[in-house]
C-alpha cells in the first residue's frame, strides 16, 4: 500500500453504541488546506469514533464532536454499510455531508454512493497528529465490527486532527512509555477480554485442526508467497472490515473453508498469534472483487417458478492496473448463492440456489405473488457483498383444489350442499362444478350444477340412497383439480310402530326390557327410540324413561311390589312413529326388615322359658309367612340350632341345662326372601342344689390317731359352681354326727382319734343355691402305734469311699418291727434315706474322701415310725482330687491382657480406684478362649496344677489357678475341651467334654448419609436394610457425635439403620461417626462425616393491632430482633372484602399508614417476618392470625344528638378477638374448670 516499509496504513473504525437500531448520519466537511484538505467527522451523540494508529495506540472519540481530518487528494474515505444501509453524498455550500442511512431514506437525486471507492496513492507520506501522552485510549480489539452507522477501514491519508475531551482508559505513568514516546496498548474492558480470549481459542482450536489433517499448508505455484505476520502490537497492513461485517463476518465466512486456494494465504480471522491478524493484498484485492457483484436478471416468470442469470463479478480499475503489471494467472471459479424474500425488499432472504452456475430456476413459489431476488458471489472463505435485489411478481393460475362440499340438510327428496371458496391464486373465481354419481356407485361422474354460488339444493332425488359428490374451482386462468369425492345419504321414511316391549329380568327397584327394531326399516336409517311408563295410580300418564338409539333398557329407581305400563316409539330425521302396544310387569317385593328383639314371657324356669316378639316394620311389600327362632348355648355364638319354625310371634324352649346361658334370635319369611337377624336375646337360666356326693375314701393306711379323707366332686352341680363341702364324723355306736371339716378342698385330716377303733363318716355338697342330700356312710378302723427310737448307730471305714454302718433294734411298742430307715449326709440338716429294710447293717460306697458325714437310724412297724435316734459324726480318709464339675466361657470384658509386673498391677489397682485409669487391653474373642473353673474338691490334699486338654492340640499345664486363656486358635472354629485336676496323691478324673467356639471377625463400618434434615435435626441413614429393627437382626451399630470439648459422645446403640438426632443449633456443623459390632466383637470405627443444618425461619408474629384514623388506618405489629446478625424485615398484606391478600408493604419499620379506606368495606390484615441472610436467599416466616378492620357505622345527625355519650361508645364497632387470644382464652378457661374440679374431689371424696 505504500513505499515506505517504516509507515503503516492507519485503520480508523467508527463505532454507533447507540440504542436505536438506525444509524446516525456521519458528517464529513471538506475544507482546502494548500495541497491538502481538512475533513470534519461529526460524531453523534451517545456514539463513538474509534482510531487505530500507526503505532498501535487507539483513540476514542465520544459524540457529540467533531473531528477534524487531513486528505491530501480531497477524496472521501471509503465507508462501508451493512446490508439494507445505504451512502448518500449531499453538497452545500461547499460543503459535503456522508449520510448512512436504511434504504427506505434513500433520495435518487443526490450523488451517486460510493461503495467502493479506488484505492489511495501509494505515496501518501502523512504525518499522523499525535494525542495527549498523557491520556490514553485503548479500546479492546474486538469492537471493530460492522455496527449500524460505522464508516469502515479508513486509508492512510486520512489522519485524525481532533485533541479528545474524553478518555476511556486507565491511567498509565509516563515511565512505562516505549522509546518513540507513545502509550502502548495496555487496558481492555471484562467484556473485550472475555471475547478475546473465547475468539483466539477458536482460531488456535481451529490451527490445531488444520496442522493435524493431513498436511501443511503448501501455496500453489501461481499464488504468490504468504505474507509474514506482525508483532502483537502491529496493525494489519490492508482493510479488516470485509462486507460490512469487520472480523465477525471474516470468521463467519472461514468456518467453510480455513484457506484461500489459489492464493496461498490463510483465511482472514478475527484471532492469531498476533493481534490482530493481517490481510495480503490479494485477498483484500479479491473481497473487493467479490463485492462488484452486479443485479440479477429475471428472464421467465411463471406462476410457479422464475428462471434468473446473471454476470460474474467485475474487476476494478485499480486491480486492472496492477494486474497488467504481474504475470496473468487464471481468474478463480466463483460460486453464487442465490436468496428470495416474500416479505419486502427488507425482509427475511432464504436461500434458494447454491452453485457455480449463472442461471438458475427458482421453483415453488405462490402465484401472484411479489418476491425479491439478489445474488451473492463467494470463493471458498470469502463471501461478497449481495446484490442489490430485484423485484418480480409471478403469475396467475387456476384456483387451488377446494375442499369437498359438506351437507348442510337433507330431506328424504334432497339435499343442500355448502362449500369453502378455494385460494383463487390472483385470478377471481368465476364459477363450481359440482359433480355426483346420481346414486349409482360406479364411480362415474355427471355434472349437477355450474355457476358462482357457494350452495346447491338437488332435488328429486330417492330416499335412503346414498349419493357422491365432488367440487372444482374455475377462474380466468382454468379449472381446478376436483376435491376428493364426499358420500352423503337422503332421509328415509317415518318408521312403523315397534313391537311392544318385552321383560328381560326384573328386579326391586328395577326393571330390564328390551324391544325389536321396526320392520320394514333399513339398515341405514338411524332411527332412535322412546321409552314411555306409567306407574299405577299415579295419575300422571306415560312419561318418557329412556330416549336412544339402544333396542334394551333397564328402568331403575322403582317402586317395589309395583305395576308399571310401559310403550316404545320409533323415531328418525322425518318423524315420530306410533306408540307400540302396551306391555305391564310388576317390580319384584323386598325382603321384610328384622323383627323386634325378643323378650322373656313369665319367669324362666331352670329347665325352660317363654319368649315372645314383635312383627317386622316393615314386611317389604309381601305379608310375613313364618318366623324361625335360632338358640345357642353359651355367650359365644357360634353355633346356632333351630328350635321353632311357624306363623306364631311367641314360643317355648325347653329341655335347657340349669344354670347355663343361652342366647336367641329370631328372623322372619317372605316372598321377597329371609330378613335379617333379629337382635340378640340372653338368657340366664335359674341354678338348683347339687346332686348327692359319693362316699368319701380313705388316704393310705389308717394311723392310729388320724385319718386322711378325700372325695370327688358331685356329678349333678345343679348349674352353679360347688362352693363348699361338709364332712361329719359318726362314732361307735353314736346316732349323731359331728361336723369335723367344712371348706372348698376335696380331702380333709380327722384327728384326735383313738387306735383301733372304727368311726362313720359321710360328705354333701353346696352351691349358691344351698346344701344337696348327704352321701352314704363309710366305715374306717385305726392302726396300731409306732415303735420307740433306736440307739446311735456305730460306723466303721473300710476305705476312702466306703463305710460301714450297724444299729440295734428298738423297742416295738406292741407290733413288730419290719423295716429300718437310715438317714445319711455331709450336712446335719439334709441328710437322706439311703437304706430301708430289715436288716440290722447297711454298707455305703461313692463316698467322697476326707468328708465329715452324719447318719441316723429309724425303725417302723405297721402302726408307722418311731423318731429317729441321735445323730453320729464320721470322717472319711483323704484322695485324689475331684472331677472338675463347674467350667464356663470368660466373657469378653474379662478376657483382659495380664501384666504380672508387680508395679503395673499396683498402678492398674489406683487406676480402677480413681476411676481415671485408661481402658485395659483385651484378647481379641476371635483367636483367644477364655475359660473359667470351678476348684473341684482337694480330698483333703491341696491341688498343685490342671491340666486342659483341647483334643488334637498338645494338652496345657497350668498352676493351680481357677481362669486361663487360650490362645493362637482359629476364628470360627469349634473346639472340645476337658479339664483334669492334679494334687500329691495324683490326678483327678477329666471334667465332661464341652464345646467353645471362636467368634468371626468383628464387622466393618457402614457409610453414613444424612437423608434429611431441618434447623434443629438431622435424619442420619447407613447400611442397606429397613428403618426399624426386627427381633432376627445380629448386626448392631453404635452411633457417635462429637462434642464442644472434641470428645464422641453416645448417640445411639441398636440394629436400627437410621436416627434422628434433635435439639441441634441452626446453621451449623455436627461430626459424627458410627462404628458395627455382632457377637463377634466391636468393629473400627468410620471416617468422620460433617453434616450442617440450615437456617431456620423466622418465628411467628402476634396478629398485628389496627387503628382507624379519618380516612386512613395505622397498621402496627411487633418487632423482632435480628436473627444471629441476619437482618429482619416484615411484610404486610391486606384483603379488602373476598379478595385474596395483596402486599401492601415490605421493609423493617414496624409500623405502616393505610389511606384512602373505603367506608363499606371491610379490611383483614396479617403481616410475617423476612430473614435476610447475608449469603443466601430470603426466609420467609409464617404469617401470623390477621385482624379485621369493620367499617364505620353512620349516625344521622338527630340520632347521635339525641343519644348520650354512654349509647354512642356502646354502638361503637368492637375489636373483635384474634386467633391466638380466642385460643388462650379457652385454655385458661379449661384451667379454671380443671382446678376446681380437683378441689371438689379433694373435699368430698378424699376428706
Amino acid at each position: 500500500m505504500g513505499t515506505g516499509s517504516e509507515k503503516e496504513v492507519q485503520r480508523m473504525a467508527v463505532l454507533g453504541e447507540t440504542h436505536s437500531r438506525t444509524p446516525m448520519p456521519w458528517e464529513y466537511r471538506q475544507y482546502e488546506s494548500n495541497k491538502t484538505e481538512v475533513i470534519l467527522v461529526q460524531v453523534n451523540p451517545g456514539e463513538a469514533f474509534t482510531i487505530q494508529r500507526e503505532d498501535g495506540q487507539f483513540q476514542c472519540i465520544t459524540g457529540p464532536a467533531q473531528v477534524p481530518m487531513m486528505s491530501p487528494n480531497g477524496s472521501v474515505p471509503p465507508i462501508y454499510v451493512p446490508p439494507g444501509y445505504v451512502q448518500q453524498i449531499i453538497e452545500e455550500n461547499g460543503v459535503r455531508r456522508v449520510l448512512v442511512l436504511p434504504q427506505a431514506e434513500f433520495h435518487p437525486g443526490g450523488h451517486s454512493p460510493l461503495h467502493h471507492p479506488p484505492p489511495p496513492p501509494p505515496h501518501a507520506h502523512l504525518q499522523a497528529f499525535i494525542p495527549h501522552p498523557h491520556h490514553p485510549i485503548m479500546p479492546p480489539p474486538h469492537l471493530y465490527s460492522g455496527m449500524a452507522g460505522s464508516t469502515g477501514d479508513m486509508n492512510a491519508q486520512y489522519i485524525s486532527q481532533y485533541h479528545p475531551a474524553h478518555i476511556y482508559s486507565e491511567q498509565v505513568s509516563s515511565d512505562t512509555h516505549p522509546p518513540h514516546g507513545r502509550t502502548p496498548f495496555v487496558h481492555r474492558d471484562e467484556r473485550a477480554n472475555k471475547t478475546y480470549e473465547r475468539l483466539q481459542k477458536k482460531l488456535k482450536e481451529r490451527q490445531g485442526g488444520q496442522a493435524g489433517g493431513g498436511g501443511s499448508l503448501v501455496p500453489s505455484k501461481d499464488s504468490p508467497p504468504l505474507s509474514p505476520q506482525k508483532s502483537r502490537g502491529t496493525p494489519p497492513a490492508g482493510g479488516d472490515l470485509q462486507n460490512g461485517l469487520g472480523y465477525k463476518g471474516v470468521e463467519e465466512q472461514c468456518q467453510a473453508s480455513a484457506t484461500v486456494t489459489g492464493l496461498g494465504t490463510e483465511c482472514p480471522g478475527r484471532e492469531r498469534d498476533v493481534e490482530p491478524g493481517e490481510l495480503n493484498e490479494k485477498t483484500q484485492a479479491l473481497q473487493e472483487w467479490l463485492n462488484n457483484m452486479g443485479k440479477p436478471v429475471v428472464m421467465d416468470i411463471q406462476a410457479r417458478g422464475a428462471s434468473l442469470g446473471w454476470v460474474a463479478p467485475v474487476r476494478t480499475v485499480a486491480d486492472e492496473e496492477q494486474k497488467e503489471g504481474e504475470e496473468k494467472s487464471e481468474d478463480p471459479s466463483f460460486s453464487y448463492e442465490v436468496s428470495v424474500s416474500y416479505s419486502g425488499k427488507d425482509g427475511k432472504y432464504n436461500t434458494a440456489y447454491s452453485g457455480k452456475e449463472l442461471s438458475a430456476t427458482i421453483e415453488d413459489l405462490r402465484p401472484a405473488t411479489d418476491y425479491h431476488v439478489r445474488v451473492q458471489a463467494m470463493y471458498n472463505c470469502l463471501h461478497g457483498n449481495p446484490s442489490e435485489p430485484v423485484s418480480f411478481t409471478t403469475l396467475s393460475c387456476e384456483p387451488d383444489t377446494p375442499s369437498p362440499p359438506r351437507k348442510a340438510s337433507g330431506t328424504k327428496s334432497s339435499l343442500v350442499l355448502q362449500w369453502k371458496a378455494p385460494c383463487d391464486n390472483g385470478s377471481k373465481i368465476q364459477n363450481y362444478i359440482l359433480q355426483w354419481d346420481e346414486g349409482k356407485g360406479t364411480g362415474v361422474f355427471e355434472q349437477c350444477y355450474y355457476g358462482p354460488q357457494k350452495q346447491y339444493r338437488v332435488t328429486k332425488l330417492s330416499p335412503a340412497t346414498k349419493y357422491s359428490f365432488r367440487l372444482a374451482a374455475k377462474n380466468d386462468m382454468g379449472v381446478s383439480e376436483f376435491s376428493e369425492p364426499v358420500d352423503m345419504m337422503t332421509s328415509c321414511s317415518v318408521p312403523a310402530p315397534p313391537l311392544r316391549p318385552e321383560l328381560i329380568q326384573a328386579g326391586v327397584t328395577w326393571l330390564c326390557l328390551q324391544w325389536n327394531r321396526p320392520v320394514g326399516s333399513p339398515k341405514e336409517d338411524d332411527i332412535g327410540y322412546v321409552l314411555e311408563m306409567e306407574e299405577e295410580g299415579s295419575g300422571y300418564g306415560f312419561q318418557p324413561s329412556y330416549d336412544g338409539d339402544e333396542v334394551s333398557c333397564t328402568v331403575r329407581n322403582l317402586h317395589r311390589s309395583t305395576k308399571y305400563k310401559f310403550r316404545v316409539a320409533a323415531y328418525n330425521a322425518e318423524g315420530k312413529s306410533n306408540p307400540s302396544p302396551m306391555s305391564e310387569f310388576t317390580t319384584a317385593p323386598d325382603r321384610p326388615s328384622c323383627p323386634c328383639k325378643p323378650s322373656i314371657k313369665g319367669k324362666p324356669h331352670p329347665t325352660s322359658f317363654r319368649m315372645t316378639w314383635d312383627p317386622p316394620k316393615d314386611n317389604g311389600g309381601s305379608d310375613v309367612t313364618e318366623y324361625v327362632v335360632e338358640l345357642s348355648e353359651g355367650l359365644s355364638g357360634s353355633s346356632w340350632e333351630q328350635v321353632y319354625r311357624g306363623s306364631a310371634m311367641e314360643c317355648v324352649c325347653d329341655g335347657l341345662k340349669p344354670g347355663w346361658s343361652y342366647q336367641a334370635r329370631v328372623y322372619c319369611l317372605s316372598e321377597g326372601g329371609q330378613s335379617p337377624m333379629s337382635e340378640t336375646l340372653q338368657v340366664q337360666m335359674p341354678a338348683v342344689p347339687p346332686g348327692p356326693c359319693q362316699q368319701p375314701r380313705v388316704v393310705g393306711k389308717p394311723k392310729a390317731r388320724e385319718i386322711q379323707l378325700r372325695w370327688a366332686p358331685p356329678q349333678v352341680d345343679g348349674g352353679s359352681v360347688v362352693c363348699s363341702y361338709s364332712v361329719e364324723v359318726f362314732a361307735p355306736q353314736a346316732e349323731e354326727g359331728k361336723e369335723v371339716y367344712q371348706g372348698p378342698e376335696l380331702d380333709c385330716t380327722v384327728c384326735g382319734l383313738l387306735p383301733g377303733r372304727t368311726y362313720g363318716f359321710r360328705l354333701r355338697a353346696a352351691n349358691k343355691a344351698g346344701y344337696g342330700p348327704s352321701s352314704e356312710r363309710t366305715e374306717v378302723t385305726t392302726g396300731p402305734g409306732a415303735p420307740e427310737a433306736c440307739q446311735p448307730p456305730h460306723i466303721v471305714c473300710k476305705s476312702p469311699s466306703c463305710a460301714v454302718v450297724s444299729w440295734e433294734a428298738p423297742p416295738c411298742n406292741g407290733a413288730a418291727v419290719t423295716e429300718y430307715r437310715l438317714e445319711w449326709g455331709a450336712a446335719e440338716g439334709s441328710m437322706q434315706v439311703c437304706y430301708t429294710g430289715s436288716g440290722m447293717s447297711h454298707e455305703l460306697k461313692g463316698l467322697l474322701p476326707a468328708t465329715n458325714y452324719f447318719c441316723r437310724v429309724q425303725a417302723g412297724n405297721v402302726a408307722g415310725v418311731g423318731p429317729f435316734s441321735d445323730v453320729v459324726l464320721c470322717q472319711t480318709p483323704c484322695s485324689v482330687p475331684a472331677a472338675v464339675s463347674s467350667v464356663h466361657a470368660l466373657r469378653e470384658s474379662e478376657m483382659q491382657v495380664e501384666d504380672r509386673s508387680s508395679d503395673r498391677e499396683e498402678e492398674e489397682e489406683e487406676g480402677e480406684d480413681e476411676g481415671d485409669g485408661p481402658s485395659p487391653l483385651l484378647y481379641s474373642p476371635s483367636t483367644c478362649l477364655g475359660l473359667r473353673w470351678e476348684a473341684p474338691c482337694d480330698h483333703g490334699a491341696e491341688i498343685t496344677s490342671y491340666l486342659i486338654d483341647i483334643g488334637e492340640r498338645q494338652p496345657i499345664l497350668t498352676g493351680p489357678v481357677t481362669k486361663y486363656i487360650i490362645q493362637n486358635l482359629q476364628p470360627d472354629t469349634s473346639y472340645r475341651i476337658r479339664i483334669q485336676a492334679l494334687n500329691s496323691l495324683g490326678a483327678g478324673p477329666f471334667s465332661h467334654t464341652f464345646k467353645l467356639k471362636t467368634k468371626p471377625l468383628p464387622p466393618l463400618p457402614p457409610r453414613l448419609e444424612c437423608t434429611a434434615f431441618s434447623h434443629q435435626t438431622l435424619r442420619l441413614k447407613w447400611g442397606e436394610g429397613p428403618a426399624k429393627s426386627t427381633p432376627t437382626d445380629s448386626l448392631q451399630y453404635h452411633l457417635q457425635m462429637e462434642d464442644k470439648n472434641g470428645r464422641f459422645v453416645s448417640l445411639y446403640k441398636g440394629p436400627c439403620h437410621t436416627h434422628k438426632v434433635q435439639r441441634l443449633n441452626e446453621s451449623t456443623s455436627y461430626t459424627f461417626r458410627i462404628q458395627a459390632f455382632n457377637e463377634a466383637g466391636e468393629g473400627p470405627f468410620s471416617s468422620v462425616y460433617t453434616f450442617t443444618t440450615p437456617r431456620s425461619p423466622p418465628a411467628p408474629l402476634k396478629a398485628p393491632r389496627v387503628e382507624r384514623l379519618d380516612e386512613s388506618c395505622e397498621i402496627s405489629w411487633e418487632a423482632l430482633p435480628p436473627m444471629k446478625g441476619d437482618p429482619v424485615i416484615y411484610c404486610l398484606q391486606c384483603m379488602q372484602g373476598n379478595s385474596e391478600f395483596k402486599q401492601i408493604y415490605k421493609g423493617s419499620a414496624t409500623v405502616f399508614q393505610l389511606a384512602n379506606l373505603s367506608s363499606s368495606a371491610e379490611y383483614r390484615f396479617r403481616v410475617c417476618a423476612i430473614r435476610q441472610c447475608q449469603d443466601a436467599p430470603e426466609i420467609i416466616g409464617p404469617y401470623s392470625s390477621t385482624i379485621t378492620l369493620l367499617p364505620p357505622r353512620i349516625e344521622t345527625p338527630a340520632s347521635s344528638s339525641s343519644m348520650g355519650p354512654k349509647t354512642a361508645e356502646a354502638l361503637r364497632p368492637r375489636r373483635s378477638l384474634t386467633d391466638e387470644q380466642f385460643s388462650f382464652l379457652i385454655i385458661a378457661l379449661l384451667a379454671v374448670t380443671s382446678i376446681l374440679i380437683a378441689v371438689a374431689i379433694q373435699y368430698f371424696v378424699i376428706e
